[in-house]
């Protein structure tokens, strides 16, 4: 009589039938393929022992059936991404998940380099300055009007520029004659002295300190012969004037004086708003000249 070779789970005879071996004793195929098979994820028929089995995390799929839940494109040998639990080929995420380039507008590619930007996408060699249409990456840029610069290009493009030098001014400055200067470069035209934040007055559209004009052009006084400082000249009808900043002095003809040098050259008596009588290159006041000589 013969030895039983039985399945370990109903127990029915082997003999003359396929098996397979397990540590717990030997197991007809239906009764294997219940026991240890995996239930594919997609169509829920057991993975047979004799079919390809392919898992994803903790899903497993007949070969068949695993496969893009989109274009049904087979994935067992594809690259795939699963969003949402569903598999798909890489061609049906780009196309519903990835952004397009608003450059080249060709799909931005998962894991390739990219820049964001105001809600827009950009391949890394695709985000150029429009000035000089060099990539950006990681460089600062101004935006303007839907175009984007890099910092030199800008400055070059839209910065104002120095009346004096021309170069363009990227911060501070200072406006003369409505036109805009480096601080730097607003300087007396005589001594070369900054004169940003100071007082000074123009000839000729050139800018001078008040030493400078004062001793360039400003009239001398005929008696003290200093430079009557304080700015332009304003001259009255009664020969009284006044100079920028308040510098009052008296003018006769030719002559200019300081209001605390116009004074009879004799008793020394101020002769502003006073009559007074000329008496060759100097003044008297009307007491001294009719004293005679």
């Amino acid at each position: 009589m013969s030895e039983a070779f039985d399945c370990a789970k109903c127990s029915e005879s082997l003999y003359g039938r396929k098996y397979i071996q397990t540590d717990n004793g030997p197991y007809c195929v239906p009764c294997y393929d219940n026991t240890f098979a995996n239930t594919c994820a997609e169509c829920q028929q057991l993975i047979g022992h004799d079919s390809r089995e392919l898992f994803y995390e903790d899903r497993h799929f007949h070969e068949g059936c695993f496969r893009c839940c989109r274009c049904q494109r087979s994935l067992a040998d594809e690259p795939f991404t699963c969003q949402d639990s569903e598999l798909l080929c890489n061609d049906c995420y780009c196309s519903a998940f990835s952004s397009q380039c608003s450059a080249c507008g060709e799909t931005v590619m998962p894991g390739s380099r990219k820049l964001e930007y105001g809600g827009q996408t950009w391949h890394e060699h695709c985000f150029l300055c429009s000035g000089c249409e060099q990539p950006l990456g990681s460089r600062s840029f101004v935006p303007d009007k839907g175009a984007h610069y890099c910092v030199p290009c800008y400055e070059n493009k839209f910065a104002p520029r120095c009346a004096r030098c021309s170069k363009t001014l990227t911060q501070g400055g200072v406006t003369y004659r409505d036109q805009p200067w480096h601080r730097e470069c607003l300087v007396c035209t005589g001594c070369q002295t900054p004169l940003a934040g100071q007082q000074f007055t123009s000839r000729d559209d050139d800018p001078y300190c008040v030493a400078c004009f004062g001793e360039l052009f400003a009239p001398k006084c005929s008696s003290c012969k200093r430079p009557i400082t304080g700015g332009r000249r304003v001259k009255s009808l009664s020969g009284w004037g006044a100079g920028l900043g308040g510098g009052k002095y008296v003018s006769f003809e030719d002559r200019h004086w300081h209001h605390s040098c116009f004074a009879c050259a004799r008793c020394s008596t101020s002769l502003v708003g006073q009559g007074f009588v000329p008496d060759g290159d100097k003044v008297l006041c009307q007491g001294c000249s009719q004293a005679g000589p």
